[in-house]
């Protein structure tokens, strides 16, 4: 039991490097789980939505990697349960009674927040498109060829359209 203890305190969450976006499988190996983990993650935690490419690649934000470190040390380290660790996300409440972010009872930083995200997802996806548009014009792919008219030109072996 005071192993246990010892090793809830130790728990020591890794550096996130520096980047605007992180794909699935650079934040299963941050929080040391596997992707379908990180799914299911997903469907139980509302807090948890990374954005979606064009292509449906999932595109995690430094939050999003933030909350899925924080959900990984509720549920690993501190030994809640799914529902248990949904709960104390929502409400922002450790054991102990202390907040987990004191600045989320802030209005103006909450919705500063929210901005933030918004402006966030529209300039990936802006970057998204920009990539696509990129590539359709990088390609080398001959363009199809033109269809002919179904109409021929009538042609009159004496220079007339009237026969004689």
């Amino acid at each position: 039991m005071a192993s246990q203890a010892s090793r809830k305190h130790a728990y020591q969450p890794p550096a996130i490097p520096d980047r605007l976006y992180f794909k699935i499988g650079d934040v299963a190996r941050l929080c040391g789980v596997e992707t379908y983990v990180l799914r299911f993650w997903e469907s139980q935690f509302p807090q948890l939505r990374p954005n979606k490419s064009g292509t449906g690649q999932r595109l995690y934000r430094r939050r999003d990697v933030e909350m899925a470190l924080e959900v990984k040390r509720l549920v690993h380290a501190e030994g809640y349960t799914i529902a248990g660790a949904r709960t104390v996300l929502e409400h922002g409440v450790r054991k102990h009674g202390s907040k987990l972010n004191p600045q989320a009872a802030l209005p103006l930083a909450a919705d500063q927040s929210k901005r933030m995200d918004k402006v966030a997802a529209v300039i990936g996806h802006a970057r998204a498109e920009l990539r696509e548009i990129a590539g359709i014009l990088g390609s080398t792919a001959p363009q199809p060829a033109r269809r002919r008219s179904r109409l021929a030109p009538i042609r009159a072996a004496s220079g007339s359209l009237f026969p004689s």
